[in-house]
């Protein structure tokens, strides 16, 4: 084969541009392909800031940089589960590479807009259940992440109110039907349990914030002394209002959520949510590079943690037992 230069140029100065393209070519190559843009739906009824910092710190650390080489779309419905469906067909129309979902509808929403993009739950109630895997070592279809499965946690809070109320016998739930058969086993371990320990419970089926305020008229009317407030999308929606009407009523209440105690709650118990979107942030970084949802075995949760807020206490005329101080992972004095 004849020799090929540029007129001009000497052999060996061609030779080493040729070279040094063909060197540079593979690493351009990769460079490129680093600087791909990776596109996540969230998918969620109520957004908080403290799981969207996990989620995005967690991905920070894994490698992926907002602005550079990921974009972030959020869509919450404010609890408002109607906007599930529309919201959910919105990022498949953007092509997003994963949607992460929170809750047992979202998850049931995205499933139903897309069988090909793959769908991380950050936290659902059961989700074999639900219908929306397989089985937990082998998800099927698009879907795997975290799934709570811990109906039994509800009970405990109620052994963490009688431990903390020994006298009292006058409870209540506030819990929610529309959130399927996983909120249904919750209250059927707060029934199991309740009639174990001698207490009565009194259960609304909150929805709306007009909810709120009956279930707490009827509250005071029944001369209710503790109430249980299930950490799902229609009470986490109207938190302050719960905290103003237990204020009100000096009414001792645990909650699913420990940021609610930071807010001025008495007590909270149960999964550690912060913790459910690093995982799924993890979830998403092993799709993101390749492996299949139906090959990533749906994890459960291994953090439950017990918050109490000591002020709240002091204001309620409650002393906390020792017992349940020593095993607080977190008191706010």
């Amino acid at each position: 084969m004849d020799s090929i230069s540029l007129p001009g140029m000497p052999r060996r100065t061609f030779i080493g541009i040729l070279a040094g393209a063909l060197l540079a070519a593979p690493l351009a190559a990769e460079a490129q392909q680093a600087e791909k843009t990776y596109r996540i739906g969230v998918l969620v009824e109520n957004l908080f800031p403290h799981t969207v910092a996990a989620f995005e710190q967690t991905l920070l650390n894994l490698g992926y940089n907002p602005g550079r080489n990921l974009s972030i779309d959020y869509r919450s419905t404010d609890g408002r589960s109607d906007q599930l469906v529309p919201l959910a067909a919105a990022l498949v129309q953007r092509n997003v590479d994963v949607v992460v979902v929170s809750g047992t509808a979202a998850a049931h929403a995205a499933k139903a807009a897309t069988r090909t993009i793959p769908i991380v739950m950050a936290s659902v109630g059961d989700a074999v259940a639900a219908g929306l895997a397989d089985s937990l070592s082998r998800p099927g279809g698009n879907i795997t992440g975290l799934s709570m499965l811990a109906p039994e946690v509800a009970a405990k809070g109620i052994e963490i109110l009688k431990e903390l109320l020994p006298k009292r016998t006058r409870f209540a739930v506030l819990w929610n039907s529309r959130s399927g058969r996983f909120e249904e086993a919750v209250l059927q371990e707060i029934r199991v349990a309740a009639h174990r320990l001698q207490v009565r419970v009194q259960e609304f089926d909150v929805t709306t914030m007009s909810d709120v305020d009956a279930a707490f008229a009827s509250m005071a009317l029944n001369r209710v002394e503790a109430c249980i407030v299930l950490p799902n999308p229609p009470n986490n929606r109207n938190l302050s209002l719960i905290l103003a009407k237990t204020r009100n009523l000096k009414l001792p209440a645990i909650y699913g959520l420990k940021e609610v105690v930071a807010g001025g709650g008495l007590l909270s118990y149960g999964v550690d949510f912060v913790d459910l979107w690093r995982r799924a942030a993890v979830y998403v970084d092993k799709i993101l590079r390749g492996a299949k949802p139906e090959d990533l075995p749906i994890e459960q949760p291994t953090k439950f943690e017990l918050a109490i807020n000591l002020k709240t206490a002091k204001a309620l005329g409650l002393t906390i037992p020792p017992s349940l101080l020593q095993r607080a992972d977190q008191v706010i004095e």
